[in-house]
């Protein structure tokens, strides 16, 4: 049987052979009928002029179109000489696509980009409660974690100050602390699971206010930044690809989750005990912690 993709790739080889005949075949009829035409603008041209040469308001109608038509033309090519500019410029920062995070069809090419982008290779996240992108079974990267080579995870810990701050920045009265803190505790429940079955999964739990959400995998980033009052849902996401321009923004994206994912201030969560594990800045363990402390 032939997967969705052998499909894809047989029907565009004739629609590319169907869109040459249709050019080719335009052309041929312009060309065999291009002497009927002359001849027949060359006869009829000296009757028509004498009939409106004479004629103001035919003039003054066709000085008026063709003021028009200077005027959509020189437009049209304002709005194209910008937009190529603007296109340059964002070609030379990396960011090759930009969706409301409103339509269907962005939402849709934005996840079948981090599945194919994600699946069998590593990648790094960085969000606040995980639950709607990783542990959702909808979410854009449910699939992704459970087949990654590997994965680097940062959450929110749930009962840091940054995660009150968070909730209190939130305007809808359904987001509560409680519900925000179970969250989390769905998403790391969703982790262990995937950990408990030999995956390679990594998770650290920081402590400051969200700024970014973020994902890392193969030549692309996806980008998200949270704002104070708004679900970071309807905020719009930017995807930026790795190339060789030095003011290609990947960079400075990739090195930001470095950052933070070497930071020893931000524990890792041990999935199989349940512990933050702080480390020293040589990465040698200096003290582990239970996350709920009597608080759950």
């Amino acid at each position: 049987m032939f997967e969705k993709r052998d499909i894809k790739d047989f029907i565009k080889v004739p629609a590319h052979i169907l869109s040459h005949v249709a050019i080719i075949t335009i052309s041929a009829s312009i060309a065999l009928t291009l002497p009927y035409t002359v001849g027949f603008l060359s006869r009829n041209f000296n009757a028509v002029w004498e009939l409106i040469g004479n004629d103001k308001i035919f003039l003054l109608a066709a000085e008026i179109v063709v003021a028009v038509l200077l005027i959509l033309i020189f437009t049209y090519a304002g709005w194209v000489w910008r937009d190529r500019r603007l296109a340059r410029m964002a070609r030379n920062a990396g960011l090759v696509f930009a969706s409301s995070s409103r339509g269907f069809w962005a939402r849709r090419r934005i996840r079948k980009l981090k599945e194919a982008q994600g699946i069998a290779r590593d990648v790094m996240v960085i969000g606040s409660t995980g639950f709607r992108t990783l542990t959702d079974i909808k979410g854009d990267l449910h699939n992704v974690v459970r087949n990654c080579r590997k994965a680097e995870i940062m959450l929110l810990n749930p009962f840091s100050e940054g995660a009150n701050l968070r909730v209190k920045s939130i305007l809808d009265p359904e987001i509560t602390i409680e519900r925000f803190r179970e969250q989390i505790l769905m998403s790391i429940a969703f982790l262990k699971e995937l950990k408990a079955v030999q995956k390679d999964i990594r998770l650290k739990l920081y402590n400051t206010v969200p700024y970014l959400k973020m994902t890392i995998s193969g030549d692309y980033i996806w980008v998200k930044h949270y704002h104070a009052g708004c679900d970071v849902q309807v905020m719009p996401e930017y995807v930026f690809m790795h190339n060789q321009d030095p003011g290609s923004l990947y960079a400075v994206f990739y090195q930001y989750f470095l950052d933070h994912w070497s930071d020893p201030a931000v524990p890792e969560y041990d999935l199989e005990t349940d512990e933050l594990v702080y480390r020293d800045a040589l990465r040698s363990e200096e003290r582990r912690e239970r996350i709920w402390n009597g608080q759950h």
